[in-house]
């Protein structure tokens, strides 16, 4: 199973574009790991737009046949137990990939929220998009650990 992580601008914070990095590299070990990032759309409409823009039909052509995982504060909250959970059962399912988004300052439309297969909130907490994307990576890392029965998560 491909997981792709597509994410809008660049890691300014160099601390954690190296923690997304040995994440990244850790990933790979259990798998085929894809991210992606897209440059900073600029929306007229602001945030919660309810139309979809350019860059978001793209978005959404790229993706088409991968399970969408859009990151959205209104998304559901799983513990790390579930989510591995999950994620295992998109393996065993046969799912070929797994796309995760995570949107720019603005997010998402309406729109192409409501064509997520899953919106997914990391906490109820805010985040930035950095510490949202670094998060995002551990969590997958500690789902495969997880699952593979490895002590990282203790």
């Amino acid at each position: 199973m491909r997981i792709r992580i597509i994410w809008e601008g660049k890691t300014k914070d160099a601390h954690l574009r190296a923690l997304q990095a040995e994440y990244q590299k850790r990933i790979q070990r259990f798998g085929d790991l894809v991210v992606e990032e897209m440059p900073s759309a600029r929306r007229g409409g602001g945030s919660g737009g309810k139309r979809l823009s350019t860059s978001e039909r793209h978005l959404l052509e790229k993706m088409s046949g991968a399970k969408r995982v859009v990151l959205d504060e209104r998304g559901r909250e799983w513990t790390s137990a579930e989510f591995a959970e999950w994620l295992g059962r998109q393996a065993l399912r046969g799912t070929r990939e797994l796309a995760f988004l995570v949107g720019g300052p603005d997010g998402f439309s309406t729109q192409f929220r409501n064509q997520a297969d899953i919106l997914l909130s990391l906490s109820r907490m805010t985040l930035t998009r950095d510490w949202a994307r670094t998060l995002l990576l551990e969590q997958i890392y500690r789902g495969f650990t997880i699952l593979r029965g490895f002590p990282y998560p203790r």
